[in-house]
This record gives structure tokens, sequence and C-alpha cells, in this order.
């Protein structure tokens, strides 16, 4: 092929393939390297294991998913003879020293060679180390010429060198295939972790990030580069795919970036509301279902969740289904049909009594002389979550569960009841922040969300005090702290692991936060068994946070 003669037209593949999807993950790379090539790009690179789909997880310890991947490659190699762009592109490497979190360098028609990621990630939600062998340290990659450092990921996060070790090596540019998931606040930490790379090394920095959900993970995209002078060389869009190309022009041996766009990334609240709305999307869509189906109470919970589920599916995929009983208050009803008919969607009302009250008479001997109580409302939300299911099994419908991360973290949720369903798209959400984000969209519609404009959540679901509404008169503040409190404690006790001493600095009441503590504890079965859901905070409960269910330890005792 020929030299590159001291100018780059390199493609970002900013893509969304999706795990296991071996073949339609091709696809994407032939219609993107098509792309690419109209454009009359060089080079096309795309993500950490995109032929795979990220992460795979224990796929990769199956020998022909494996083979898979690399036939796929393998394939797409053969493409490159046209002349076209080179390709950098991410897949397990199986050889005969072991299993590898790799990349293959395509071009003339083969595969050029490989890299492999030196430095495994081992923490919250990665566990490579139990699946990948750490490859060698690299050394650059000669494409036309220019001598390419491509590191995978963690290698540019992590402290093993593999960037001095590129650089040292004579390395001109730094290509970095990604596996980036969000959470909020992210993209600074990224941005950071390159430039002190692009520091170390004196090189510019391409970051290129996947898009997408992935069971509990979102990928925000959102890549990125840097110049050698620490100069933002092109910012591409966050939540958004494409294929984009960069101009890029050597200079005195230094690389530079000519015109490189530079996209408006969203503030806090789009963010997370465009996290959870993809998440969402990606879940029902790459898991085949058609439509969601989800109990709409009247409530800010159910409210939101359904405000999401139409801005990611669209209004004719979206069914609520409202679950009255005798606790049911009339506004809430109102509330309920409200917000329906502001999302457009289709509305239903299922009442409860005969249900319940067959559970309580078939219950009725043995619970004879017992006094009413958490058992009785419990079977209000079992006789809901069988209800939801049933339609889920009759319509195809999958099933959104509605709790919120503070309830998730107190046990506030009933089992096999409110619990039910396929995913929660508010799983990491706390309270107040369901709240805050509610008053944000409805007065924001972000662009290609399918939901309408305007208020979708009623002013009054989101004044009115909460309630789970199973007995009469009842409040979420009859059980628990208010949830500006509540919420200020859990994040210390599970986004930092802060201990109680430390709240009861900051003046927290002792028994106060000793309780929550121990409701912390002792809901951990629960949340064993609840549903996926988007991930956007730093730590959240499956992945990120695994504690014993069995565990008696107290600080606060």
């Amino acid at each position: 092929m020929p030299e590159l003669n001291d100018r780059l037209k390199l493609a970002v593949a900013q893509l969304d393939p999706a795990v296991g999807d071996i073949d339609g993950n091709l696809v994407l790379a032939r219609k993107a390297r098509a792309e690419a090539a109209e454009a009359g790009a060089d080079l096309v690179l795309f993500t950490e294991l995109f032929i795979a789909g990220y992460p795979p997880e224990d796929l990769v310890l199956k020998p022909a998913f494996v083979a898979a991947c690399m036939a796929a490659v393998e394939d797409l190699a053969q493409d490159t003879a046209d002349g076209g762009p080179g390709v950098v592109i991410g897949c397990p490497l199986r050889t005969e020293e072991g299993l590898f979190n790799a990349v293959a360098i395509l071009d003339g028609g083969e595969i050029v060679t490989w890299r492999s990621k030196v430095d495994l990630p081992n923490y919250g939600e990665f566990d490579e180390k139990r699946v990948f062998q750490a490859g060698p340290m690299p050394g650059p990659v000669n494409f036309r010429g220019l001598r390419l450092g491509i590191p995978v990921c963690e290698d540019v996060w992590g402290d093993l060198g593999v960037c001095e070790t590129l650089a040292e090596s004579g390395a001109e540019i730094l290509l970095v295939p990604n596996g980036s998931p969000f959470y909020r606040g992210k993209l600074d930490v990224r941005h950071q972790v390159v430039l002190r790379q692009v520091i170390e090394t004196d090189l510019p920095m391409v970051y290129a990030n996947m898009i997408g959900g992935q069971d509990e993970l979102l990928f925000d995209g959102a890549s990125f580069a840097f110049h050698a002078d620490r100069s933002l060389a092109f910012q591409l869009p966050q939540f958004r795919t494409g294929v984009y190309v960069t101009d890029w022009v050597r200079a005195d041996g230094v690389w530079r970036c000519e015109g490189g766009r530079v996209s408006t990334i969203p503030g806090e609240d789009e963010a997370m509301w465009r996290a959870l709305v993809l998440g969402l999307a990606d879940y029902v869509d790459k898991n085949g279902f058609r439509s969601v189906v989800l109990g709409l109470s009247g409530g800010i919970d159910s409210a939101i969740c359904a405000a999401l589920a139409v801005d990611a599916l669209g209004a004719s995929r979206v069914h609520c289904i409202m679950l009255p009983y005798r606790y049911t208050a009339e506004t809430s009803l109102e509330d309920a049909a409200a917000c329906a008919k502001a999302l457009g969607v289709r509305y239903d009302i299922v009442p409860i009594a005969e249900p319940v009250e067959g559970f309580l008479a078939a219950l009725g001997p043995m619970f004879e002389g017992t006094p009413s109580g958490i058992t009785e409302e419990n079977l209000q939300s079992r006789a809901r979550g069988v209800i939801l299911m049933a339609i889920s099994n009759k319509l195809g419908a999958m099933v959104v569960t509605t709790g919120n991360k503070s309830e998730m973290s107190v046990g506030y949720a009933t089992l096999y009841g409110d619990m039910n369903g396929g995913f929660n798209p508010i799983k990491d959400l706390y309270k107040t922040e369901v709240f805050r984000l509610a008053r944000w969209r409805n007065e924001n519609l972000p662009e290609g969300l399918l939901g309408p404009s305007g208020e979708v959540v009623p002013e009054r679901i989101i004044t009115k005090p909460p309630s789970a509404e199973l007995r009469e008169g009842q409040k979420d503040e009859d059980s628990l702290p208010p949830y500006d409190e509540l919420d200020a404690i859990l994040e210390h006790l599970v986004e930092h692991d802060g201990g109680v001493d430390e709240l009861v600095a900051r003046g927290f009441d002792r028994d106060t936060v000793a309780h929550i503590e121990r409701l912390l504890y002792i809901a951990e079965y629960k949340r064993r068994q609840s549903a996926p859901g988007t991930k956007v905070t730093r730590k959240n409960f499956g992945r990120d946070r695994r504690y014993p269910i069995t565990n008696r330890f107290r600080e606060g005792a």
C-alpha cells in the first residue's frame, strides 16, 4: 500500500455492537468501512472487542465463539484488498499462549498483526483477569509508513507504562480502542486520564469509545483526541452513533488534527436522561421484545419510567396498567390517567380487589387471630406483580419494574411483587434524583428521543408526598427518613463504602444511620433477585457492589 506522506484521514467508528452478534457486528463494520472509504479515509478505528461485542464475559471461554470472531476478522481483512482504508478492530484472540483481549490491524487483504491488552481491569464492573491473559508489552505497528501505538482501553488508565513503552519505541500517534462505561461525570475523568498519558508521552492520543447498552452497562461514545500540546483535537457527540472522519497532518514530526469538530456535550441531567433512555432501548431491542408494560400507580417512580420508556421506544410500544385497590386514592387514579394521556400510551385499569381478597380468603384459616400488617400489604403488591407478568406472558411485552435506588438500598420493595420485571430503568437513581429528572424532562425534550414535548409527569405527581398506598393514609416517611436525608446517608454508605461514625460527625443522628445501615445489609438478598437496570453512578448494585447476603457485620451496632 502507498505510504501516507504526512497526511492521515482517520475514521473513528463510534457504533453500537451487540454482544454475541458476530455476523451483525461484521455487517456494522463493513458498512462503517464503506462509509469511511467514500469519505476518503485511510484507516478506520473501531472500539474494544467490537466483533464480539463488549463485554462478552464468559462467552470468550467457548472456543466456538472465539473461533467465529477470529473468522469474521479474517473475512473483514479480505475486504481491505480493495485498496481502501485499513482497519483497527477489537476481537478476542486465542493463540498457543492463551486467550487475549486483542485488536487486529487489517490492510492489503490480510491481518497485518495483532496487539493484545496488557493491563486487564479487575475492579468495579470489570473482571477481565478471570477470562483473559495479559498481553506482552507492545511495540508500534507500521501502517503505510506511520508508526501507530495501539494501547487498549485500560492500558491508558493503568500504571504499567504501556503508553511510555510505545513512545520510547517510536510510536508517532496513539490510537486507543475503548469500552468505557458511562457514569455521571465520566467524560471529564476520561479527559484527565488521556491528558496524563499525553503529558508523559508527548504524543497525540485518539480515544475511540463505543455506544450502547449491554445489560446494566451503558456506553456513551463521546470519543475524542488530544494533541501532543494538550489541546483538544476533536470531541465527538455523546450518545450518538456515527463514522466520523478526522484529518491529521504531520509537520516537523508531530501529528495534528485539522478542523476537528468539537461537539457540545449534554449537561448532567440530559446526560443522565439520555443514558437511561438508551440503556432501556437497547435492552428491549437487543433482547427481541416488541413492547413493554408497566404498572402506572400515579406515583413519581412509575411516571418517570413511563416517560423514559416512551422516549426510548415510542408511545405505541408502551402499555401502562393502573392496578387500584381500596387504598388507591382518587387523585392517584386521576394522576395516572393524566400521565398516560400526556405520553400518548395505551392505558388500562385492572382492579386487584378480587385476587387480593381471594388470597386473604385462602389464607384466612391459617392467619386467624393474627393482626393485619405487612403480610397483607405485600399481598397487594404481589397481586399486581402476578397480573403484570400475566399480561407480559399473554401479549409478549416485557415488564418494566420501577423501584428507585433509595428503595432498592433499604428493601422498601416487595419481592415477587413490585420488583417483578425484566428491566428497571431507574434502579441506579436515588429518589431525590428521580424528582429532579422528572422536573427536568417536563421542561426539555432532547433531540432524537421519541416522546412528546411539554409536561409528561403531571405536577401533582411530583409535589404530593410519596406513598406505596398499601394501607390507609400511608406515607413513605412513616417508615423512612425524608428522602433528602436518606439519600445523603445512602450515598455515603453505598457510593463511598463510608462509615457510620463519619456520618454522625457530619451531624446525622446515630440511631437513624445505624437503622439505615442495617436495612442496607439485610436487603441484599432482595437485590440479588432484582431486575437489571442501567448503571449511571460510580457504584451500582450488582456489578460494582458485591456484598454477602449472609453478613453479621454492623458498624452502627
